[in-house]
């Protein structure tokens, strides 16, 4: 009975005349208006090209005959049915839904010395320069096949002559204990920061150590993906090649320089009482790699045992980086997070460890390394809001101000979302005879959410480097840079 008083709502609400029935109602009025759901009904299947699932109309039946009036919403009910199968049936069997992200960036170098300016522009030592220019222009289309798997493809035009394919993959959902398994280009789980979407992340640019150990983040490789019903704990795996083939597309070479990833994360208090203001999260995650250090002219492929990065700023050229090491034969990477949340404040913090074996008969090889690095920062949203965690994937989510920012009309909204952030980040890369260069960046960081989905952000960061191969005779600089982002996604 509950079934057929659904349907009767249903096009009651399509017609109004069901809605707020009377109670007392009496039985001829009750019939009355079924005759007039079966004439729409009727019409709806004339308009579908399906007249011949017009339910009968039993037009002999009496007013007093309940088992008529029963029969009749019985045929009502199946003919509701029918249709609303032959709709599903004709929905297309894949979907697809578009977005995409816009980045504008203005970069400053108020400040650099001469050993910086070397780094920067190793034959001339110019200084870095000022930049306009487009960070991220991304779009994106992923969807469902069936209802059993699932694909994404994503491409950046912040260079419009060399587009960089991102998220590229086809993948199986819905299997046991919350899992999905992704075949593909994506991100090796490697380090909350490059987790984060760059469309939530605090600062404009991620932490030295996590760039410099996870570069580029995406690789193409296959993972698997899940959590636990109460969403604790979350997981991910993956075997994934060490080069990056955004621009590319393709890797050539015989020694295939794998790597296995993985991580697990927990949020062993999240308090949903308050829709989740105030969580902790903790995570391990690690990365076994074989590189081929015994690159030769006669090899297609490069050596990928490397290790570098941008001083958190956008430069032409990695300040502090170890070069393709010769011999590396393996490397392991271990890393640690933490976060705590309380409202409107948050405190994050990530470390990492790589060790690197070399062999012994490469021409250039030396003893094992050892290089680490770490993070720790503290951001406050001024307005009240707090930054959202999403325990299914154990990463940031969405700042949602409380108001959003108008920028004429003051009645229709406040003065969007304000957040002060400040990060002490550090990165050792210099080891034996390898000297990638030793670098502590300190940044402060003020972000201005006009809605959810668009932001201005404003980073100056003070960076000092020290035991680096000496370029020109330098070895060691400092520098002081501001970053300026208008950013908006969809």
């Amino acid at each position: 009975m509950q079934s057929i008083l659904g349907v009767l709502v249903c096009l009651a609400a399509a017609g109004g005349t069901l809605v707020g029935a009377e109670p007392e109602a009496t039985q001829q009025e009750l019939i009355q208006r079924l005759q007039r759901a079966e004439q729409r009904i009727g019409a709806l299947e004339a308009r579908t090209g399906n007249p011949s699932a017009t339910p009968t109309s039993l037009a002999g039946a009496s007013a007093d005959d309940l088992d008529s009036v029963a029969g009749r919403l019985g045929n009502l009910e199946q003919a509701w049915q029918k249709m609303v199968a032959e709709k599903e049936a004709s929905k297309k069997f894949t979907t697809f839904k578009p977005g995409g992200r816009i980045h504008f960036d203005y970069w400053s170098f108020p400040h650099t010395n001469d050993g910086i300016d070397y780094f920067e522009h190793p034959t001339t030592g110019a200084d870095p320069g000022a930049r306009l220019m487009f960070r991220r222009i991304r779009l994106f289309f992923k969807g469902d096949i069936g209802d059993s798997m699932l694909w994404k493809t994503q491409i950046d035009f912040n260079d419009p002559g060399t587009p960089e394919y991102k998220d590229v993959y086809i993948g199986f959902k819905n299997l046991p204990h919350n899992q999905q398994l992704l075949i593909g280009n994506q991100k090796r789980p490697l380090g909350m920061d490059h987790l984060n979407s760059s469309r939530f992340n605090v600062f404009l640019e991620r932490p030295l150590v996590v760039e410099a150990f996870n570069e580029d983040a995406r690789r193409i490789g296959i993972a698997m993906y899940g959590y636990t019903d109460d969403e604790v704990y979350h997981w991910r795996y993956g075997l994934y090649n060490l080069k990056n083939t955004s621009t590319t597309g393709r890797y050539i070479g015989d020694p295939l320089q794998m790597s296995l990833n993985g991580r697990l994360s927990s949020s062993p208090w999240y308090d949903e009482s308050c829709d989740g203001r105030n969580y902790f999260h903790w995570a391990i995650s690690g990365m076994l790699a074989r590189p081929d250090g015994a690159v030769d002219a006669l090899d297609t492929h490069l050596n990928q045992g490397r290790f570098r990065t941008r001083a958190e700023a956008r430069s032409s050229s990695r300040w502090i980086n170890t070069g393709r090491i010769a011999g590396a034969h393996w490397y392991e990477v271990f890393g640690l997070e933490s976060m705590l949340n309380l409202g409107p404040l948050q405190v994050t913090t990530e470390y990492q460890n790589t060790w690197l074996q070399r062999d012994n008969h490469t021409a250039g090889t030396g003893p094992d390394l050892h290089f680490h690095g770490a993070y720790v920062f503290v951001a406050y949203t001024l307005t009240g809001e707090h930054i959202p965690y999403e325990r299914t994937h154990g990463t940031i989510g969405r700042l949602e101000p409380f108001e959003n920012f108008y920028l004429f009309n003051r009645r229709k909204g406040g003065w969007g979302a304000w957040q002060v952030a400040f990060r002490y980040s550090y990165l050792d890369l210099t080891d034996a005879d390898i000297l990638g260069g030793i670098e502590h960046d300190a940044t402060f960081a003020l972000n201005w959410y006009w809605t959810s989905h668009s932001k201005v952000q404003f980073n100056v960061i003070y960076g000092d480097i020290e035991q680096h191969a000496p370029v020109a005779s330098f070895t060691s600089g400092d520098f002081l840079n501001m970053g300026l982002r208008f950013a908006a996604d969809f």
